[in-house]
């Protein structure tokens, strides 16, 4: 017959040295904030960065805007000076050519 370790050990000895062995039922270490969610102070900070950076962002955007009206009015000054500038051009062809018709060619 085989003697196992089980048999030289008494019974009630062997349950308490299980029993402690034995995870318990009820856990003692307490999670707090499981969800992770951020304090209120947090939440305030970035609603803050946030409305800064679009109080930012809108007045570069109205620096952009102003800038790129100035552009525009550039533009609408130098296309009037180009068309000026080519109404003269054509004169000047006019008249040259006038002149080279009514000489006579040697």
């Amino acid at each position: 017959m085989c003697i196992n370790s089980a048999d030289l050990i008494p019974s009630s000895t062997l349950n308490s040295a299980f029993r402690h062995m034995r995870p318990s039922k009820r856990h003692n270490l307490r999670i707090s904030r499981l969800n992770r969610r951020r304090p209120r102070s947090t939440k305030n900070a970035k609603r803050k960065e946030k409305a800064s950076l679009k109080g930012k962002l809108e007045l570069k955007n109205l620096k952009l805007y102003r800038e790129n009206q100035s552009m525009m009015q550039e533009n609408e000054k130098l296309r009037k000076k180009v068309l000026l500038l080519h109404q003269e051009n054509q004169a000047l062809i006019s008249q040259l050519q006038k002149k080279s018709q009514l000489q006579p060619l040697i």
